[in-house]
């Protein structure tokens, strides 16, 4: 029993600082990846640079895991073809950028 609560209580500490979805980032490739892959079709959708995707009212992402997940759809309906570990690049550059969620 006192082993089951120690576990217990190792696995809660080790949520309380895990990373956050997207894991370990490189944020120096996200802008080119971000320019390469989604500022044309964002610019089509919102005019200009498409920056308004992200800093328009009534936006639909909440927090970081919304955030990745979306960066992720993305990424397959413009067929990037990016890796996970990009995907995560790009929506943690987001996050600091435009979103700033902190969960």
């Amino acid at each position: 029993m006192h082993r089951l609560t120690l576990t217990g209580l190792a696995l809660l500490s080790a949520a309380a600082y895990a990373e956050a979805p997207w894991g370990k980032v490189d944020l120096s490739i996200a802008p080119a990846l971000h320019e390469k892959a989604c500022i044309g079709c964002h610019a089509r959708m919102y005019g200009s640079d498409g920056s308004k995707m992200y800093t328009r009212d009534g936006r639909m992402l909440s927090n970081q895991l919304e955030l990745l997940q979306r960066v992720s759809s993305c990424n397959a309906t413009v067929n990037a073809g990016w890796f996970p570990e990009e995907e995560g690049s790009v929506a943690a550059w987001l996050n600091e950028r435009y979103y700033h969620f902190e969960n």
